[in-house]
């Protein structure tokens, strides 16, 4: 592992179907998440996933290419930009990059990640800790 090395980018599909079963396992039943009516009605411009669904889904794309996971020690993001999913069965795609930002004297590293729904950043500042 060395400072500049490209993760291997990752494409993944949220629809909606994801997005009732992330809400019973995280206990997150807002409505923004499954109930288009109320969505639009608070000013979205549609059901949108749950920021941390978003986020594991983000963290994927480092723990793929760790090959495992317990060596991902941290991983913190700020949420920025909904991910919009319409009802279909495509769903919403994400977009997931990532590269290694420097490489650490104790053994770490820090992987920067970009995260991109219909071309736009939706997280910000996405930063994982892992062990070399």
């Amino acid at each position: 592992m060395n400072t500049g090395d490209e993760l291997p980018a990752l494409e993944v599909r949220i629809t909606r179907d994801q997005l009732v079963r992330y809400a019973g396992a995280a206990l997150d039943f807002n409505p923004i998440h499954w109930n288009e009516t109320f969505a639009k009605e608070v000013g979205l411009p549609d059901v949108i996933a749950h920021g941390m669904l978003t986020m594991a889904v983000a963290g994927r794309v480092v723990t793929d290419w760790l090959g495992d996971p317990g060596r991902l020690i941290d991983f913190s993001a700020r949420f920025t930009r909904p991910v919009v999913v319409p009802n279909t069965a495509e769903g919403a795609l994400v977009e997931i990059t990532g590269k290694v930002a420097v490489v650490n004297d104790d053994g770490t590293a820090r992987v920067d990640l970009v995260v991109k729904f219909d071309d736009k950043t939706v997280l910000g500042k996405p930063q994982a800790l892992v062990r070399v």
